[in-house]
């Protein structure tokens, strides 16, 4: 996790290019991190932006 938004960003993004999956941002505690978007329920955190590695940047 990451108390830097930019950082949580760029991280958030090459993870959705590694992995080929989405990968959501998500703030929890004060904090952010990422996951690939399946293994996040939705009302367990706070979710910022998702990465779609087949869209260019945030998805809508």
């Amino acid at each position: 996790m990451s108390d830097d938004f930019l950082l949580a960003q760029s991280h958030a993004y090459q993870l959705a290019q590694t992995l080929m999956v989405p990968v959501t941002l998500f703030r929890s505690g004060g904090a952010f991190g990422a996951l690939p978007s399946s293994e996040l329920e939705d009302d367990e955190v706070d979710s910022v932006l998702e990465f779609d590695p087949f869209e260019h940047g945030p998805a809508q």
